[in-house]
């Protein structure tokens, strides 16, 4: 059966969307706390600039997983996907964690977690298509500042 390639990319770009937009709809009130009352350190960036790096990465995120569903199955194939909704599950509760929760300690070594399998994810879409790792670059760098960001919030307010 042949793959509707548009349906594959729509698909998998709504697919991580609404992986954001619910992480954002069930963190909402844990982050107007956060944006009130907790110390953040240098560089922390405005609180509009998260919604738009974010839907950004996960159309970025669909797209590559589109790409790496579209290419002939392979045993790198189904470890690309697996590592892909594997990190995805932990993006999503990582929100939960460091907003709603604010247990920072955990959310920074949950996202330690998280840092792995990213890069875990790249090498395993490397192997199937060399664009679809590229396209998480740049959210391989955001989480990389999410973690500095993670790691101060958690030492400035103990």
């Amino acid at each position: 059966m042949k793959k509707s390639v548009w349906k594959t990319y729509l698909l998998c770009i709504l697919a991580a969307e609404a992986v954001g937009a619910l992480a954002g709809f069930l963190i909402r009130d844990g982050l107007q706390i956060y944006s009130t009352t907790i110390l953040k350190p240098p560089l922390s960036p405005p609180a509009i600039a998260f919604p738009i790096v974010w839907t950004v990465l996960y159309a970025l995120m669909g797209v590559s997983s589109a790409r790496v569903y579209l290419t002939e199955p392979s045993a790198a194939r189904m470890s690309g996907i697996f590592l892909y909704i594997t990190q995805l599950t932990f993006n999503f509760f990582w929100s939960i964690l460091f907003f709603n929760l604010q247990a920072f300690d955990a959310a920074f070594f949950w996202l330690v977690i998280l840092l792995v399998q990213i890069v875990l994810m790249i090498m395993s879409f490397k192997k199937v298509d060399a664009t679809a790792a590229y396209l998480q670059i740049p959210y391989l760098l955001w989480v990389t500042f999410a973690g500095y960001l993670n790691f101060g919030v958690w030492m400035l307010n103990k």
